[in-house]
């Protein structure tokens, strides 16, 4: 493929449409009423809701405010999870399955609502929502959601071969009034109205660790809360909840170009793998651009180079909707949990006072405002009809979540040994600009990057969570952990948990 198609930076279609003011670092010991960790959607939500409690609220965000996950979504605001009410139905129940759909469509309706409230102009567009199905099996996939839709009572929704994307299929599952919108804008209106009344964020400053009420930084400083909510996309601090054992982190890839005039009006998402979604976006000049997503795989785990995923994507657009250049390329990581619905509430027994919200498998627009209510309510002692539901604190694994467990945890164990066994081929020598790799450098091995300068950036490989050895993402010139999903950057610091301790950096080599 003509590489000149994509663009050479990776950079959200968010992030390059929205501007965002700065935030001070913390640089003392301080209280507050409720301590929100991580200013993601989910914890800015969850400031805007408190913020009207009369309690005081701070929030930290150990990088910069919305460089996480929030920024480098689809932000698809739907109910519509892929196939998912035939699996919730099979695990959960009807009822339990029923309560996922109406948590999410509350959800998508406080989004719209909240948006035309406080007049933030997030470019919220009112489509229809679309699964569909190219192959013979996909079919029966489809169909058997229909089947789930009609058993929950879900309205709203049809069969059919008439979507409006430029090629056929072989079957969809329609869902009307859904939505999109641009999420930096709408979590930026929730911020400023969040600051207004009283809430104080704070960026560059990650915590490390929580004793009982107190967070503590990793400059040093502590901070105690009555509540804490964690929402730092993995938990920051597990509290032996073993959060890493039961959540699969996976990465997924995206694309923006100029659309046609004939775009498609819908949000959709295939059934098959690998996966294809796509929806549209109102650009700041006023023009429409295509958003195509999918070639998921778990963090660290891609045999092959990491672009070839972005190639896979400009060859579906290049074919399916005649897409001559991108504008913008970007990846994600998500977190899925081994039944599909996220864990939100208390994190362990013995930290009632801890919240954690977390693993949205891909749907963090609803998922997100659905944490945040959640949460919300906890702190201000209200009942949720929705919290047993996502309590994180599931009473019976079901067997498919056993199932779930020793699948994800034997492929971990798989990749702890392969990555202490597996021979180097590569010399430093040999290592070209702008690459990274796992290199031998002197008889050692070391995680060497070469910059288009040629400047060298050496760490030790080795995860600082439970020590996995990482390997280099170029596409996004990331080390990432294959076993639990950590990430780094290319100079070792700390980008994605659970580790929380960068990598150790080598300056020399004797």
């Amino acid at each position: 493929m003509n590489d000149q198609i994509l663009p050479t930076e990776s950079q959200s279609y968010w992030r390059a449409t929205e501007d965002f003011p700065m935030f001070p670092e913390i640089r003392e010991n301080v209280e507050t009423d409720i301590l929100i960790v991580g200013a993601g959607l989910t914890g800015i939500t969850a400031a805007y809701l408190l913020s009207k409690s009369g309690k005081s609220v701070m929030v930290l965000e150990g990088s910069r405010i919305l460089k996480g996950t929030t920024g480098f979504t689809t932000a698809k605001v739907t109910a519509q999870h892929g196939p998912i009410y035939q699996k919730l139905t099979s695990i959960f129940g009807e009822e339990k399955a029923r309560l996922y759909y109406d948590a999410n469509t509350e959800a998508k309706n406080f989004i719209e609502e909240t948006a035309k409230e406080l007049g933030i102009k997030c470019d919220f567009e009112k489509v229809d929502a679309y699964i569909y199905a190219d192959t013979k099996e996909g079919v029966q996939t489809v169909r058997k959601e229909m089947d789930a839709y009609n058993k929950l009572g879900i309205e709203g929704a049809t069969l059919t071969t008439n979507t409006g994307l430029p090629y056929d299929v072989m079957e969809s599952l329609k869902l009307e009034n859904q939505g999109q919108f641009h999420p930096l804008k709408y979590a930026t209106g929730l911020m400023n109205k969040a600051i207004e009344n009283g809430v104080q964020f704070f960026e560059k400053s990650r915590a490390k660790t929580i004793s009982k009420n107190i967070v503590e930084m990793m400059n040093g400083h502590k901070i105690r809360a009555k509540k804490i909510l964690v929402c730092s996309h993995f938990p920051f601090n597990d509290g032996n909840g073993l959060y890493f054992s039961r959540m699969s982190p996976e990465r997924s890839y995206a694309l923006a170009a100029p659309a046609e005039s004939n775009y498609p009006k819908g949000i959709y998402i295939n059934v098959e793998k690998p996966t294809r979604s796509v929806r549209t976006a109102l650009g700041k000049d006023g023009k429409r651009y295509l958003i195509l997503g999918g070639e998921g795989h778990v963090t660290g785990r891609y045999e092959g180079d990491m672009m070839d995923n972005y190639d896979a994507l400009a060859a579906f657009g290049r074919e399916k909707f005649n897409i001559k250049q991108f504008t913008n390329r970007w990846s994600a990581q998500d977190l899925v949990t081994l039944d599909q619905v996220p864990y939100v509430g208390i994190m362990t027994s013995g930290l009632p006072d801890v919240l954690v919200a977390t693993g949205y498998a891909k749907w963090g627009m609803t998922n997100s405002t659905v944490a945040a209510q959640i949460m919300a309510d906890n702190v201000m002692e209200k009942e949720n009809r929705y919290a047993e539901l996502y309590n994180p604190i599931r009473s019976k694994m079901k067997k498919e979540d056993i199932a779930s467990f020793a699948k994800y945890n034997a492929a971990v164990a798989k990749e702890l040994v392969k990555g202490k066994t597996e021979k180097i081929d590569v010399l430093f020598k040999d290592l070209q600009l702008g690459t990274g790799d796992i290199v031998k450098l002197d008889g050692k091995k070391v995680g060497a990057f070469k910059d288009v300068t040629g400047e060298i950036y050496l760490v030790k490989p080795v995860c600082t969570h439970m020590g996995c050895d990482v390997v280099f993402n170029n596409a996004e010139t990331s080390w990432d952990c294959p076993c639990h999903g950590s990430r780094y950057t290319f100079k070792g610091d700390v980008i994605e948990g659970p580790a929380f301790e960068p990598l150790e950096k080598i300056e020399n080599i004797e």
